[in-house]
């Protein structure tokens, strides 16, 4: 369970529209045909939550499509953040959920909406994921004046043991040296990545970065040449 895993599975819905569709039914068919016409940003929540094995951070009182009572959810969790400029900027990040309250207020009982955060970009503006923006699965940058609030689900809580590995691991660029770079290099050879016989175990090389870009490209994860969060996975095997 990880937020990561959250957001890429929201932006697998990225263009999704109308109602019915793929969201609704499946909550319909969870929760009662009235829903399958109903409005579903937070359908879409529970929907990524389950399909991306974070139902148990993302849904502790399980399923929602009210989303007052999400955010209430996160309120008695201790987890709620109001939707200030200062709060959205040291608080939010990606998986957080973010609620909206389209009148300005930071008022739990006014929120008409809820997307997911993909990005916090600094500035007291957030990246999102929502569902239901104008009946469509859409990427939408909000600032604090619409932000009622957020709370970040407790990704880490529920993670596997795999996941809590991997967040333990360094970020490996080239030019690096180390034992955790002979980690890497040995980890490569066990995947039969080509190119390096002769290449030393204890630098981070160009011929490192080129293998890792071919296991990302093969992974179909980000391809930047990075060991990071989404390539040690790959490497140890676990992807």
């Amino acid at each position: 369970m990880t937020a990561e895993k959250m957001v890429a599975r929201a932006s697998d819905d990225l263009g999704l529209s109308g109602r019915p569709n793929v969201i609704t039914r499946w909550y319909a068919a969870r929760n009662g045909s009235e829903y399958l016409r109903e409005p579903w940003c937070d359908m879409a929540i529970s929907y990524w939550a389950r399909h991306s094995d974070n139902a148990a951070a993302v849904l502790p009182n399980g399923d929602r499509a009210y989303t007052v009572w999400h955010a209430q959810d996160g309120e008695g969790l201790g987890r709620w953040h109001p939707g200030t400029v200062a709060d959205i900027k040291q608080y939010a990040r990606p998986g957080s959920l973010v609620f909206f309250d389209w009148g300005g207020t930071n008022s739990i009982g006014r929120i008409d909406h809820i997307g997911v955060v993909e990005k916090n970009l600094g500035d007291g503006r957030l990246q999102t994921i929502e569902g239901n923006t104008e009946d469509t699965c859409k990427r939408r940058v909000r600032d604090a004046s619409v932000i009622a609030g957020f709370w970040n689900p407790d990704y880490e809580k529920h993670e596997s043991w795999t996941e809590a590995i991997v967040r333990e691991l360094p970020i490996l660029r080239q030019g690096e040296q180390g034992p955790q770079v002979r980690t890497m290099h040995h980890l490569m050879l066990a995947r039969d990545v080509p190119g390096l016989d002769g290449v030393s175990d204890t630098m981070f090389t160009p011929a490192h970065s080129v293998g890792i870009r071919g296991l990302q490209t093969a992974a179909g994860i980000e391809v930047d040449g990075v060991v990071g969060p989404q390539t040690w996975p790959v490497l140890l095997g676990v992807h």
